[in-house]
């Protein structure tokens, strides 16, 4: 038995499950409803930064004093910010092909109002931004018809017109 327990306690520290563990636990929690968090005042967005940055730290047996940047590329993490604008970029693109939920998909592309048919934003896949979104408190700004709009609109064509998910993450 002694060899059996020493196999299994060898394995589970090894290096690709502890980085599982530690990927399943960590970013999970910080993934949860993200998709909220977009627009969220810096101080908040670092102290999310921070847990990421330890869990890195933690896979790679890094001191705090050392750099992360590279732990954080060879796991093909994100940071916060942009992890965050990837998520809600997501839900845009299933909630325009479909594949969210109906209260996602509450888009007015420019080139279905008449009076903007001559805009040169009417041939692009610029979404309109609801009329209200420009006097709305914070907090309004953060919701997810506003956020998703700015998010998708600040995308480069070539993303926007993957023809599938998969491109679109890729992109």
């Amino acid at each position: 038995m002694r060899t059996h327990v020493c196999q299994t306690v060898s394995r589970c520290f090894a290096a690709t499950v502890f980085q599982s563990l530690v990927t399943a636990l960590v970013l999970s929690r910080l993934d949860y409803g993200n998709g909220t968090l977009i627009g969220l005042p810096i101080h908040l967005i670092h102290r999310l930064q921070s847990v990421q940055n330890a869990a890195a730290r933690l896979i790679f047996r890094l001191r705090r004093s050392d750099h992360n940047t590279d732990a954080l590329i060879s796991l093909h993490w994100l940071r916060v910010p942009e992890r965050i604008v990837f998520k809600v970029a997501v839900q845009t693109y299933q909630a325009l092909h479909g594949d969210a939920p109906q209260y996602l998909r509450q888009f007015t592309p420019v080139a279905d109002i008449p009076s903007r048919h001559r805009l040169r934003s009417s041939t692009s896949d610029v979404k309109l931004l609801p009329l209200h979104a420009v006097k709305l408190p914070t907090a309004g700004r953060r919701a997810f018809s506003v956020a998703s709009a700015r998010v998708w609109n600040a995308l480069p064509a070539d993303v926007t017109s993957a023809p599938s998910l998969f491109t679109f993450r890729k992109r």
